[in-house]
């Protein structure tokens, strides 16, 4: 795997980036979706990695529970919103990937004040702490939600931001306020805002769980909402190798950056494209439920990576029909498809 010409490994298995040594890495959300890929990642790199799950009485480790490595993982339960627990768990941390976030679109309309207290505070408690316990790198995640519905494309970083659901305001505050570390204390940051990621272990609520999900519990019809939309769509493995870019990248300080494919596809044509992978002949069907309300959907969302490729020289490694057809292989697995229930519509 290529990274950038300032990375290497040392003989004892140390990153340095600079001058400076990058050994020990925190990942909020490890437990997500995201998180456990790029826990994998940063694991097979040489990294020494403490993976923060959410806090709960059953000590679940969401996703975590079914990586490969997990045995050279430090895991640890908490809260972002916690800033007690936030200072705590940076200690001797040499980059932060903060990723820890309620991302459902549908949930933000009927329960707003968690993403205010989940994004926003949760992202000042790590910011602060990050800063006082002197983190070298901090990597915060975003959304190409900020962005809305696209006024040009392809979108790059100067676009405008448009808070067209309380999910997308929430992180347009939590960009803001970890910028405003980086400007006014001169904080180490990086925001990573990648496009529509999907892969193995994506949350059911999402367009491509969805409908695959839904095939392979074998459906005649399946329930969708607007299927006109346009999304940049990104296999999860090449969303985490920009993440990873990024933090080795000095010149990525202070800016936020794109992480995505400069690829433009329908809902309705990635529909059709799994229909082909899984040879379904299945049929769509609109479920209102599904439908965003009129002035917060986003219909248009198209990447202008060339940011990042300056930056970094990534590039993705897998097209829209390689990540599908890798993206279906894991649902169709029995063990995997069985965590899924593709009847119910969870917000």
């Amino acid at each position: 795997m290529r990274f950038i010409d300032s990375f290497f490994r040392n003989e004892v298995g140390f990153q340095k980036i600079h001058g400076e040594i990058m050994k020990s890495v925190l990942v909020t959300g490890a437990d997500g979706f995201i998180g456990s890929h790029l826990v994998e990642l940063l694991v097979n790199e040489g990294f020494q990695v403490k993976a923060l799950a959410l806090y709960n009485s059953f000590n679940d480790w969401g996703w975590l529970e079914t990586i490969d490595c997990l045995d050279q993982v430090e895991v640890v339960n908490g809260d972002v919103r916690d800033p007690f627990f936030c200072k705590e768990i940076t200690k001797d941390i040499d980059i932060v990937f903060h990723l820890a976030a309620l991302i459902a679109i549908p949930y933000s309309y009927v329960a707003p004040q968690s993403y205010v207290d989940t994004n926003i505070n949760g992202t000042v408690n790590m910011c602060k702490a990050s800063m006082e316990n002197n983190v070298k790198r901090f990597i915060h995640t975003s959304t190409s939600e900020t962005y809305g519905t696209a006024q040009y494309v392809p979108i790059d970083e100067a676009h405008p931001m448009q808070a067209q659901s309380p999910y997308s305001a929430s992180k347009i505050a939590a960009d803001a306020m970890a910028m405003s570390f980086y400007n006014s204390f001169d904080f180490p940051l990086v925001i990573a805002r990648p496009f529509n990621t999907y892969g193995p272990r994506q949350s059911a609520r999402a367009v491509i769980p969805t409908i695959i999900t839904q095939i392979a519990s074998g459906v005649k019809e399946i329930k969708l909402g607007d299927i006109t939309p346009t999304r940049d769509f990104n296999y999860v493995k090449d969303t985490c190798r920009g993440f990873l870019e990024l933090a080795l990248a000095q010149k990525a300080i202070g800016k936020s950056v794109n992480i995505g494919s400069n690829f433009e596809i329908s809902i309705a044509d990635t529909l059709n494209i799994i229909k082909d992978i899984m040879k379904s002949d299945v049929k769509f069907i609109s479920d209102d439920q599904r439908i965003r309300p009129k002035k917060s959907e986003v219909h248009r969302l198209w990447c202008d990576n060339s940011l990042i490729k300056s930056l970094t020289g990534f590039e993705p490694q897998f097209s829209i029909e390689q990540g599908l057809e890798e993206t279906v292989k894991w649902f169709e697995n029995k063990k995997n498809l069985k965590r899924y229930k593709a009847g119910i519509y969870n917000v």
